[in-house]
């Protein structure tokens, strides 16, 4: 007997908690100065308790062969990567309309 889950009452290998998250969720990328002049990529507005954010934060370093961290449910990855970032949410199954890039730096450090 498999195991079910407590959201939807469906067994775990036929729940689709997290394809109804994924489509839930509004989503915003924008670059960001850091120290020393570096850009970093910030991925914010995910519900950290529908999606695992250091789950996604994980595959998404790999995936674009860089750094980064979660911190305040904000992922932030080292260097410029806001069209690869978002083609990876789409892959992953994200809505793209629910995705929102931003080219403007957030914080305009000289």
């Amino acid at each position: 007997m498999s195991d079910i889950c407590a959201v939807c009452g469906l067994p775990k290998d036929l729940c689709i908690c997290t394809t109804l998250a994924k489509e839930k969720q509004k989503i915003y990328i924008y670059p960001d100065r850091r120290r020393y002049g570096k850009i970093a990529t910030f991925i914010e507005g995910l519900d950290p308790k529908q999606i695992n954010l250091k789950q996604l934060a994980k595959k998404l370093k790999e995936s674009l062969a860089c750094g980064g961290t979660l911190k305040d449910n904000k992922i932030e990855l080292q260097g410029n990567h806001l069209e690869k970032v978002k083609s990876l949410l789409v892959d992953m199954g994200f809505s793209e309309d629910s995705i929102e890039v931003k080219k403007n730096y957030a914080n305009k450090r000289k």
